[in-house]
């Protein structure tokens, strides 16, 4: 890159013109019209099918459900395939935000909660102060358990919501369990795998190969994000900033060092008139 600008300047001073000049001597930007929404693929899941392509079945803030299982302290604790647990806390918590963000109804579930798995992150709590909380009383898979199919198909039905979003601890058992189980019964389930941890890294990859043969839509929480919001000028976007500001760190400095020196007023005024 160096080499590059070096070239490039030493060209234009023996043009005798600036390299300002040179670099705008380039067509103007086409800019998308700020009314522009996103358009619909050309052909629909059943038809790439039926040609033999890969299917983009995608998520939407209006097609989907959360199911956050078994988020409980006692079984965070034992979760070992990530660096650190404050990562692993901070996109269970992101990716809560994004549910309420976006008004994806979300089910809450916990197993054995009255003994050693402990009760749900309390941050979940907060989050959807209004959602019950099914408390399964010794059935592992919370798709084997009366209560809580009874409270998805229901959901389900009242919605007319056909995608399920699940994360869960563990990532082998809680999630994975469910999936395959909901994949079998026909149902498009998208695991959010970074959202739910592992005992170790070997539980965790053999889980994700598990359900990716299955045929899960597997997912990291900012992607999905991302692929839920589609476009941040819809009217989640302020509210979605929020889990990616503060989920991601490294984003959030960003976004605040730009608004920080943004427009007129800035946040550290610049004594040598450089900043334009």
């Amino acid at each position: 890159m160096k080499r590059t600008f070096k070239t490039l300047a030493t060209a234009a001073a023996l043009a005798g013109v600036s390299t300002l000049a040179v670099a705008q001597d380039r067509p103007a930007d086409i800019v998308s019209p700020i009314t522009d929404g996103t358009l619909a693929l050309q052909s629909t899941p059943a038809e790439a099918r039926a040609a033999g392509r890969s299917a983009y079945d995608k998520p939407t803030a209006e097609n989907s459900i959360m199911l956050f299982v078994d988020h409980q302290v006692g079984l965070m604790a034992s979760v070992r395939d990530f660096a650190q647990a404050s990562g692993y806390k901070a996109n269970v918590v992101s990716l809560a935000q994004m549910a309420k963000a976006m008004d994806i109804p979300v089910l809450l579930t916990s197993s054995n909660a009255q003994w050693q798995n402990g009760d749900i992150l309390p941050e979940l709590k907060e989050i959807f102060p209004d959602q019950p909380i099914i408390r399964r009383t010794g059935i592992i898979n919370a798709y084997e358990d009366p209560t809580f199919r009874k409270a998805l198909l229901d959901l389900m039905a009242e919605t007319g919501r056909t995608h399920i979003i699940i994360s869960g601890v563990t990532l082998g058992t809680c999630v994975a369990l469910p999936t395959l189980s909901l994949i079998n019964d026909g149902y498009q389930v998208i695991p959010v795998v970074d959202a739910s941890g592992a005992w170790s890294a070997y539980e965790a990859d053999a889980a994700i190969a598990r359900m990716g043969n299955a045929g899960a839509q597997l997912q990291s929480v900012f992607a999905l994000g991302a692929e839920l919001q589609a476009d941040w000028k819809r009217p989640s976007g302020n509210d979605m900033l929020l889990p990616f500001t503060e989920g991601l760190p490294e984003y959030g400095w960003i976004v605040q060092g730009f608004w920080n020196n943004a427009g007129e007023t800035r946040a550290v005024a610049d004594p040598f008139g450089l900043v334009k």
